[in-house]
């Protein structure tokens, strides 16, 4: 669960609230965004100064699109960030790259789910990809994944149970043995594995050990008593600690990406716990997708071709409308470049030198007067994209839950939502995501509503006189200007009840994770809670998950155990309870009845101010694309969680170039 979008990072900046840090800890970050299919019709730089080339090395594809629409010779794409972690898949084990621009256009995985359906309506469908088809046990709690047949990584090394089992074993290595190491999700019973550096010796022993394992070792992979064994080179079996019915979306991004394992191992293999192997920084590990990275300048662009040996290359139209991120792409090239500035964006775009980008609010009333030039992403109705503020439980006066509860009655949402996010701020119930319907808002709450005599009755109530409350600290991170707009009309707001603000912009670099004792968790937070601002934006801009699953929410922002993102410090054990059944096994009926307690505790407790979900990807602005030239895209299957711009295979042209 990572949140994404700041100009300066994922989570939007690199959220989730994008998981930015990934040296021994698994830390969930935040916050990506969102956004809905519209068919309408760390690093300090500059924006690319060294124009992108063909590599040599790189092999020509075809020219034509398998399903018969408009193709073209090159894509370009402005994004507003360069990628936190660079091209290094083994950060996903901290929820990075973030963005993640390669995320199924290099990487596939195992299953999917339909984009189509997701950002149209809000719901989530699993669907195979490099997976065939999968079987649960009746206890829920194993799980058999058949892989696709004849599938090879682009450097021609096959796709085989072997090497999946070599990913994620050297994941759970990499997190210093962490049951956890999936997402943060705490699904796995690791003490029977004994993997370290003994196992991987022996997948050392020779250059293609995971192709064909030498008896030994696969005796080892074999070995039933691990959670994750191989029965056969195409089927990978996963055993839970415990049933968790939404384990297969745990696997479409992050660590369910599948690379070439062996690719890795031949080129200087995971690294330590203390230190990832950097090489692939630069050098990305070969994937299974439909593109190759065939060129990088570092703060620059990524260059991408045409993978011409792609196992999808010739589905059948129906097969890629069924799924469409498996699409072979549509143009030969692609070129994503990181540009800073908004103005070159929408330069770039209204020029046409590029065909995509991020247009922010500086510059997003020229999108608007423009409806027969642009289009962009909106988020459906109901999303899994957030944003809003949380406010420390641990530090007086916010230890108060009248103050709380006071604070979040005394907040002007339509004004905000007029005023900085162009009307986009559509009322949530914290902390679920709307899109997860069947858990959301259990208890069938209204979104807090503006109401100063109300905010001020429930001060009186409690005999609290906040004219002798010190002022606060409103903590927002530096380079999100909606961020630092929206604090400035809560500053007022609050004033109404004698609540002073002192809004502080704070570097990314000491904002993602403010906790000096240099961890995201809730134990840490809380023995450090004075050095966290009372009121805080939550995450770096907006929020999206990392897994598109109910469970992604409570896990973050309400749970005592969670690596990250619990920005208010809170806990409380009715709660709590909530959050345990979602990886303990408890039957539905039991899920829903704690959990309906827990909204109400919840809902009560007012530890966050959910402002609501968006319906622009960036809060402020949106992906906008020339309609006259691009005909439709997809975002990624967390709402921009893994990426800050379309995922590019998917783009569809209106006329070949």
């Amino acid at each position: 669960m990572t949140n994404k979008h700041s100009p300066s990072q994922r989570i939007v900046g690199i959220s989730r609230a994008v998981a930015v840090v990934i040296i021994v800890v698994i830390i969930i970050a935040v916050g990506a965004t969102g956004a809905y299919l519209a068919t309408l019709g760390g690093h300090t730089g500059t924006s690319a100064s060294t124009s992108p080339t063909s590599s040599s090395s790189s092999s020509s594809s075809s020219t034509s699109s398998s399903s018969g629409s408009a193709f073209r010779q090159q894509l370009t794409i402005d994004d507003l960030f360069w990628p936190a972690g660079d091209l290094n898949q083994l950060t996903a084990l901290g929820e990075i790259p973030y963005p993640n621009w390669l995320t199924y256009t290099v990487y596939q995985s195992l299953v999917t789910v339909n984009g189509s359906l997701l950002y149209g309506q809000g719901t989530v469908e699993v669907l195979p990809m490099l997976a065939t088809s999968w079987t649960v046990s009746s206890d829920g709690r194993t799980y058999s994944f058949n892989l696709r047949p004849g599938v090879t990584f682009s450097d021609g090394n096959p796709l085989n149970s072997y090497q999946v089992w070599g990913e994620m074993y050297g994941f759970y290595y990499l997190s210093a043995n962490s049951s956890s190491w999936m997402l943060s999700y705490n699904v796995f019973d690791m003490s029977t594995a004994n993997f370290g550096p003994a196992t991987l010796a022996l997948m050392n022993q020779s250059s293609t050990a995971l192709i064909n394992p030498s008896q030994q070792l696969l005796s080892i992979m074999e070995n039933t008593s691990w959670p994750i064994y191989v029965t056969n080179s195409s089927t990978i079996v996963f055993h839970l600690r415990n049933a968790f019915q939404f384990f297969p979306e745990l696997f479409p991004v992050f660590t369910g990406l599948i690379f070439d394992t062996q690719w890795l191992l031949n080129h200087g293999g995971f690294g330590t716990p203390a230190q990832i192997n950097t090489y692939f920084n630069q050098h990305p590990i070969p994937g299974t997708g439909p593109y190759v990275v065939s060129n990088v300048q570092e703060d620059a662009f990524v260059q991408f071709t045409q993978n011409p040996t792609y196992w999808g290359a010739n589905l059948t139209a129906a097969e890629i409308q069924a799924n469409p991120y498996l699409d072979p792409g549509h143009a030969k090239t692609v070129i994503v470049k990181w540009v800073q500035d908004d103005v070159t964006r929408y330069s770039d775009l209204s020029s046409g030198s590029a065909q995509v980008a991020a247009i922010l609010s500086q510059d997003w009333p020229l999108i608007q007067n423009n409806p027969n030039t642009y289009s962009y992403f909106t988020m459906p109705d109901k999303s899994m994209l957030f944003v809003g503020m949380a406010m420390n439980t641990q530090r007086y006066p916010t230890n108060i839950t009248a103050v709380r509860q006071a604070i979040v009655h005394a907040i002007n949402y339509t004004d905000i939502s007029q005023k900085i996010f162009f009307g986009g701020l559509v009322p949530m119930v914290f902390p679920e995501y709307p899109a997860q319907s069947a858990y959301y808002d259990l208890g069938n709450y209204a979104p807090y509503q503006y109401n100063i005599s109300e905010a001020q009755q429930i001060l009186a109530n409690a005999h609290i006189d906040t004219s002798k409350f010190p002022t606060l600290e409103f903590r927002v991170v530096a380079g999100c200007s909606y961020c630092e707009a929206t604090a400035e009309i809560v500053q007022a707001d609050l004033s109404q009840i004698g609540i002073n603000l002192n809004i502080e912009v704070t570097e990314p670099s000491q904002y993602q994770c403010p906790y000096t004792a240099g961890t995201c968790s809730y134990s840490a937070a809380k023995s450090e809670s004075q050095t966290i601002a009372q009121m805080t934006w939550f995450g770096t801009g907006t929020f999206a998950p990392a897994a598109p699953d109910p469970a992604d929410a409570w896990l973050l922002f309400a749970n005592n155990q969670t690596n990250s993102n619990d920005w208010a410090i809170y806990s409380n054990p009715t709660v709590q309870t909530c959050v345990n059944d979602w990886t303990n096994g408890a039957s539905n009926a039991t899920l829903i009845s704690d959990c309906t307690a827990a909204q109400g505790q919840f809902y009560n407790d007012a530890p966050y101010i959910p402002l609501g979900t968006l319906k622009l990807v960036f809060g402020a602005g949106s992906i906008v694309w020339n309609k006259n030239v691009v005909k439709s895209m997809l975002l990624d299957p967390v709402y921009t969680g893994q990426s800050s711009t379309a995922i590019f295979n998917t783009i569809t042209f209106v006329s070949s170039s």
